[in-house]
């Protein structure tokens, strides 16, 4: 992931590249997310928007589009609409737990969708609009109790879930990061939001990258490029134990 420190954010853009993962096995999880970390009491809630392959809840390996939150960074969370948490839009073009297709195809061709989360200056909500459309498109929200208080740190995240015994799922598109969107996964055109509810480049923001497992899977230097504005290249082959 490429994040914050904690302090006063609003919240994230992206394109995030969609890729496929067909071998994954049935108790592991990868994708790709904007995360939201925000101080509660002493302890960080979670609120996050994204996509991943998940067979475990799906029993299918299709790429879906996913909400997650959970009270403490520590506890176990909830997906979608499985509790009360994220609240879809009437008649959102995207719901979670909807499959997204088609994927990329390796050195082909890459697809993408390209998501915000922010603080509504209004409600104080933290809303969801797809941005790949015609017009922008409301998908639902977080009610502000879930994310009350800063400091909060944000994030833009690619990553995998699997037991600590197995061999560790491809993240992205299976291959470590380079600079070719059609073999790499990627978050393009990252923007941050301020407190009225308005996107800019995250220049002078001072992010930082953190990789935990670096054998496994890396993530580039995070740059401006003229065609994909603020930008950054994820993934590995997996493999890992542990």
């Amino acid at each position: 992931m490429w994040h914050t420190m904690p302090g006063k954010f609003y919240g994230l853009r992206a394109e995030m590249s969609i890729w496929a993962s067909p071998n994954i096995e049935n108790s592991q999880e990868s994708g790709a997310s904007i995360q939201i970390y925000c101080q509660d009491r002493g302890h960080y809630n979670l609120i996050q928007a994204g996509f991943h392959i998940l067979p475990s809840l799906y029993h299918n390996r299709d790429i879906r589009f996913f909400t997650y939150w959970t009270k403490d960074s520590r506890s176990k969370g909830c997906y979608n609409l499985q509790c009360g948490g994220f609240i879809p839009a009437s008649g959102a073009k995207l719901v979670p737990g909807q499959a997204i297709a088609p994927p990329s195809i390796y050195g082909i061709q890459d697809h993408y969708i390209r998501l915000s989360l922010n603080k509504d200056p209004n409600s104080g909500d933290w809303v969801v609009y797809r941005h790949d459309l015609e017009t922008p498109s409301f998908l639902g929200h977080f009610p502000k109790e879930l994310c009350p208080e800063t400091p909060r740190i944000q994030a833009l995240t690619g990553f995998v879930n699997y037991l600590k015994n197995a061999r560790g799922p491809p993240m992205g598109s299976g291959h470590f990061p380079d600079y070719n969107e059609k073999k790499s996964a990627y978050f393009n055109h990252i923007k941050k939001y301020n407190s009225k509810g308005q996107a800019f480049d995250p220049r002078y923001t001072g992010m930082v990258k953190l990789v935990d497992r670096k054998d496994c899977y890396d993530a580039n230097d995070l740059f401006l490029e003229f065609k994909k504005g603020y930008t950054f290249n994820y993934g590995g082959p997996g493999g890992c134990i542990g």
